[in-house]
């Protein structure tokens, strides 16, 4: 019998290797704020809440700076002190809060990433990865990156132009990736909050590969204006233009919520849940979730659930997770070679240029196909220069940063055939 149990556990750990090795979909936050800066929540509740939502895995991302020392606040009734130290005390025990007076002011120690991840973290279930929100600026302009999966702390970059600010602080992650060994990735968070960045800015960048087509906060502009481009159609530029006339390889685009605020504050406020990566990854690990973010295995979502996306060398297609009595549009995306590349400044009222994108041809960023319902697919025709689909839900999304906003999402492109496709580094 002894012969035949050991085939029979041998069978068994192969068949659960195997299992292990399926790539499947791992629902992530990259974007995320807590009291160690301008968040309103401790970091072990902010965690425990994307857990207990389904979220798999999840990046602390505070402003300039790291959750790796002591660290005491001041208790107060707008942020630590009140409802929120009440439902910290209630969630974790109150011989977990700890709390001191110093000169007569009442403080808690925020804890540092390494102390409370043991309370959340479950092999395959939920993975915490450090994160920094590097946050600089040009002049008067905002220019925010975060820094996924960084091993030490690293201080804003200056310089003297936005796109140069934007560059020393990509730089400065590659450079600890290098020097560590430690798969770790920049990506630009919301070009027009401030309107700050440009396509023309961002499409120069040198080894960037992600910025945020969607951003739940409620002062990012996902949508643009009059004078200002959208973000889906920053995307578009920057692909055409990297694509299709600089050699550079595509920019992947992603959805975060940047939660400041758990307290059911008013809408205009930013919530947590609003935007999310979907990753196709074999394991539940930084590594490999980097990997297939860098391969462009993965989507962005407000809302709809796809579950599957192919992105081969002559289509896209896409399956959605469909709602029942709901309807589904996907838009197939993309530019042509020879498109027009006439670009014109956008004027203000005294008829000089504006530091805005340019205004473009609309042949750049065409919905090349339109397709309802739960399945899609575009075989391309041999001369797009890239297509990616996004989806769009009869829902309307509950929560929205802007009114009206419908659930939605965003593939990765297709790069078309004569260019070579995105790999990992």
């Amino acid at each position: 019998m002894r012969p035949v149990l050991l085939l029979c556990l041998l069978a068994f750990t192969i068949i659960a290797q195997g299992e292990e090795s399926v790539p499947r979909w791992w629902k992530g936050n990259l974007h995320t704020h807590t009291l160690w800066s301008d968040g309103n929540e401790y970091p072990e509740m902010v965690a425990a809440w994307y857990k207990e939502r389904g979220y798999h895995f999840l990046a602390l991302s505070d402003h300039n700076i790291l959750s790796d020392h002591e660290y005491w606040i001041p208790i107060t009734k707008n942020k630590a002190g009140g409802g929120a130290l009440t439902k910290y005390v209630t969630r974790f025990g109150s011989a977990w809060v700890e709390r001191r007076e110093v000169d007569g002011a009442k403080q808690v120690r925020l804890k540092m990433l390494s102390e409370f991840r043991q309370l959340l973290e479950e092999p395959g279930q939920f993975l915490m990865i450090q994160s920094e929100e590097l946050t600089a600026r040009y002049q008067s302009i905002p220019i925010h990156l975060n820094a996924t999966n960084v091993r030490e702390f690293i201080a804003p970059r200056a310089g003297n132009s936005v796109l140069e600010v934007m560059q020393n602080n990509v730089n400065a992650v590659i450079d600890q990736r290098q020097r560590t060994g430690t798969p770790m990735f920049p990506h630009i968070n919301h070009p027009n909050f401030g309107w700050a960045i440009t396509a023309e800015e961002l499409m120069q960048l040198e080894n960037e590969r992600f910025f945020e087509v969607y951003n739940g906060h409620p002062l990012v502009h996902n949508a643009g204006d009059e004078l200002h481009a959208s973000t889906d159609r920053i995307w578009d530029i920057i692909l055409a233009e990297r694509l299709g006339e600089m050699g550079k390889p595509p920019l992947f685009a992603m959805a975060v919520d940047d939660s400041h605020h758990y307290h059911g504050e008013p809408k205009k406020d930013s919530h947590p849940g609003r935007g999310w990566v979907m990753v196709r990854a074999a394991r539940l690990g930084a590594e490999e979730l980097i990997a297939a973010m860098e391969a462009g295995d993965f989507y962005a979502s407000s809302g709809v659930t796809l579950t599957d996306v192919q992105r081969g060398r002559d289509h896209i297609a896409v399956e959605i997770d469909a709602e029942p009595g709901l309807v589904y549009r996907t838009d197939f995306i993309g530019t042509r070679r020879g498109y027009d590349r006439t670009r014109v400044p956008v004027l203000g009222e005294n008829g000089s240029a504006l530091r805005v994108t340019n205004t473009y041809s609309k042949e750049i960023g065409t919905v090349l196909a339109s397709v309802e319902g739960a399945s899609a697919r575009y075989t391309l025709k041999g001369d797009e220069i890239y297509v990616r689909a996004r989806v769009t839900s009869s829902k309307l999304k509950a929560d929205p940063p802007s009114p009206g906003e419908h659930e939605q999402a965003w593939t990765q492109p297709v790069v078309g055939k004569g260019k070579e496709q995105p790999t990992s580094k």
